[in-house]
């Protein structure tokens, strides 16, 4: 599963997705707890995150950490990495 988070409202989320036909869930995290928890900022007041994923395995664990992500090579990079966890 593929799971997206953004400090956006659910209104913004649901038109970035209409508009762009995105496929995966938007999750909302107006108050920051996931961004902060996960290094995506470090403050509650940022403005936007840092573009960054982590790949969790079956057991919710981190398998895979990537701090900057490069959007035009990232998938294939976290495909062949869960094809190793």
């Amino acid at each position: 599963m593929i799971l997206g988070v953004s400090f956006d409202s659910v209104e913004s989320n649901a038109a970035f997705a209409k508009k762009f036909d995105f496929p995966f869930k938007l999750l909302c995290d107006t108050g920051r707890k996931v961004g902060l928890a996960y290094g995506a900022c470090t403050d509650a007041k940022a403005g936007y995150a840092n573009r960054i994923s982590y790949l969790i395995d079956e057991q919710g664990r981190i398998a895979a950490a990537y701090p900057k992500v490069s959007p035009a090579e990232h998938p294939g990079q976290v495909l062949a990495d869960a094809a190793r966890v």
